[in-house]
């Protein structure tokens, strides 16, 4: 998938996490996983740590070769879509207590991984 259609489908999941609030903790991380896998694509492609045909389903998912490199050059990225996973499966697929933090939590990240999708790196290209 190109960046266009990326960013098109990333800005449309973020448009319907607008509709809720953190009390709907599982949908709101579920759509940060959604959305954020999206921006991070973007990076990969942008990158070249990833061709246009091979997008990351999740961060977990890249070999360990794939997982190096990506850390190298973009370490914030990868371990904002990491705590999203993490999140997900502790509070969407887990029973751990205060989803509404952990809610927070994956939309501080997927701003993280949109600012730097959307070209407003400001740490020193250390994405």
């Amino acid at each position: 998938m190109n960046e266009k259609s990326h960013r098109t489908k990333a800005e449309r999941i973020e448009r319907s996490l607008a509709a809720l609030d953190a009390e709907h903790f599982e949908a709101v991380i579920e759509g940060c996983m959604l959305a954020g896998t999206h921006w991070f694509n973007i990076l990969l492609h942008r990158d070249r740590l990833a061709a246009e045909n091979a997008d990351a389903m999740h961060a977990e998912f890249l070999s360990l070769g794939a997982r190096r490199k990506v850390a190298l050059q973009m370490p914030a990225a990868l371990g904002a879509l990491d705590e999203i996973e993490a999140l997900r499966t502790s509070h969407v697929r887990g029973d751990m207590p205060d989803g509404p933090a952990a809610a927070r939590r994956a939309l501080a990240s997927l701003a993280l991984l949109r600012t730097q999708a959307t070209g407003a790196d400001t740490d020193g290209g250390k994405r």
